[in-house]
């Protein structure tokens, strides 16, 4: 089985304008150090809007914090509006783009077929996709969450090489969890990201499968991360709300102390 070095991702969603990002990056270095980062690859995804800020942040200050982005669109460029492509995140130095979000699967009506879309256009713009995965409360309750993330898994995968697949990272984020302070109990979590792995076996083969990092979110808090990640299927977490507060995201990282 290969080594699966833990990745710890922060999702600011709509929060932090380009000044209070500059600061919360530069607190957030100082509080991490070298050690962090060879035990875990930090990752954080701020808005469009700060993404040039934050990038000479990391850049001037050799800040080895990886930079995401939230979203993009799939074409390269073209009559778009308000759209962004991968081509544009990469000349940012952009490494990971979240994919397929419940936010945006839910308000914004994005679907399976774009997700495949946009995973296929972050690979090849050389960035890695954060693919997310998960069920409602309703379709938890109707015993229903196992054919959701494998109906989820096998779109966004599809049409993508085994090699390819083999170097993305998926999160599994229960939506009903998802900024409501609940979340999925270690074992409960551990045994949906271990269907996940087998979703991802059928897609690609069992070596891209021990290879891909499937985290866990959903109200990742310092105070539930440690047993989570005690959990050896759990290969990170994509954390919100905890992450705009860098002395949270800070002891988050340091699960392990």
């Amino acid at each position: 089985m290969p080594e699966r070095k833990p990745i710890i991702a922060g999702n600011w969603k709509m929060h932090h304008d380009h000044f209070t990002a500059i600061q919360c990056t530069q607190k957030l270095s100082y509080l991490l150090d070298k050690k962090d980062y060879d035990q875990v690859d930090v990752v954080i995804c701020p808005p469009f809007t700060d993404l040039r800020s934050v990038q000479t942040t990391l850049e001037s200050d050799r800040i080895p914090i990886a930079l995401g982005a939230q979203n993009c669109y799939w074409e390269k460029e073209g009559a778009f509006t308000g759209e962004v492509s991968p081509l544009m995140l990469a000349k940012l130095k952009v490494t990971f783009v979240i994919v397929g979000h419940s936010e945006r699967r839910e308000l914004f009506g994005e679907t399976d077929d774009a997700v495949n879309r946009k995973v296929r256009a972050v690979l090849a713009a050389g960035m890695t996709p954060i693919v997310c995965v998960g069920e409602t409360l309703e379709e938890r309750e109707a015993g229903a969450t196992e054919g959701k993330v494998l109906g989820q898994v096998a779109e966004a995968f599809a049409g993508v090489s085994k090699a390819a697949v083999a170097t993305c990272v998926v999160a599994y984020e229960p939506i009903w969890a998802i900024g409501t302070g609940r979340n999925a109990t270690p074992e409960d979590a551990e045994a949906t990201i271990g269907v996940i792995r087998g979703a991802v076996a059928e897609a690609a083969g069992a070596e891209a499968s021990e290879a891909v990092r499937i985290q866990y979110g959903g109200s990742v808090k310092p105070g539930n991360i440690a047993e989570l990640m005690a959990r050896p299927g759990i290969d990170g977490a994509l954390v919100g709300g905890a992450s705009l507060d860098p002395d949270d995201f800070a002891r988050i990282v340091r699960f392990s102390e």
